[in-house]
């Protein structure tokens, strides 16, 4: 089996993760990538790979929270190479190897007992008159928001070919059903099923009564335009990557035809799981 790992090194924990996985595939018939740069940190040169995610593997490894996992999400989104996430954050969601079970999934991932859990992607394309270009993908969510000073931003929201409403909120947050426990909820936004096929648009802090939280199929295509003036405007995608937006710039959102496969080990009820990570008790 072709390994790619991803450890996040702003972690301390990643390292002795990362040690923990080399012992216990030393010897075998298993290959091991890292990024060059996580592999010249951690003084593991001999496993360090340019442009790793051109390399063909069997299955992607993130060291990391949620955030990490998102991450190598998108970069394997599109070539169908499952991804595992190895939690060392807060609320691992996504991630389903605690650091304490290490040695006995990765046992499971060799022999294959695991699934799949498919996940919707988002594609992101900004429209600058009448060029049209992708930015990129998204797991959890594409926010557009102002950057700079604390003031209000002027929105054009339409759902096709309808234009719905222009409005001043701080920005607005379309997700999947994956991203509607992240940045969506903060703002007001409903949980969803993964498994619901729609997207769901969420409004921060709109100065306006009829400005709501909303759910739409997974067929919709969402615009959303940057009325004039408007300065210090991002795009934002899972809260990782941002690009700067202008003035009469319009964000275009929809289904991306690609699907990421997030590596499970137990078919764990979903309910279960929301109320073990978020209404837990301290």
């Amino acid at each position: 089996m072709k390994l790619a790992i991803y450890p996040n090194v702003s972690k301390p924990e990643a390292y002795s993760i990362l040690m923990r996985i080399l012992r216990y595939l030393y010897g075998g018939e298993h290959k091991i990538l890292l990024p060059i740069e996580e592999a010249r940190y951690y003084g593991v040169d001999s496993y360090g790979v340019s442009h790793i995610e051109n390399q063909s593997a069997d299955m992607a490894l993130s060291i990391g929270g949620d955030g990490t996992l998102l991450g190598v999400c998108r970069r394997y989104g599109m070539r169908h190479v499952p991804v595992c996430g190895i939690n060392i954050g807060t609320l691992g969601f996504l991630a389903d190897i605690e650091p304490a079970d290490l040695e006995k999934k990765l046992q499971k991932i060799l022999q294959k007992e695991y699934f799949l859990e498919k996940r919707l992607l988002l594609s992101a394309y900004v429209t600058t008159g009448h060029a049209s270009k992708l930015l990129g993908y998204a797991i959890n969510d594409v926010v557009v928001s102002k950057s700079g000073v604390s003031r209000m931003i002027r929105l054009g929201l339409q759902i096709n070919d309808t234009h719905l409403a222009d409005y001043k909120a701080d920005g607005v947050i379309i997700s999947t059903p994956t991203g509607s426990t992240a940045y969506s909820l903060s703002a007001g936004g409903p949980i969803m099923n993964p498994n619901i096929d729609a997207l769901l648009i969420t409004p921060i802090c709109a100065h306006s009564f009829f400005m709501r939280p909303m759910l739409v199929s997974d067929k919709d295509i969402i615009h959303v335009e940057v009325a004039a003036p408007n300065p210090d405007i991002v795009v934002t995608f899972d809260g990782q990557e941002s690009f700067r937006l202008s003035p009469g710039d319009r964000v275009v959102v929809k289904k991306s035809p690609f699907t990421s496969h997030i590596v499970k080990f137990e078919d764990t009820d979903y309910y279960k799981t929301i109320k073990k990570k978020l209404w837990k008790k301290d």
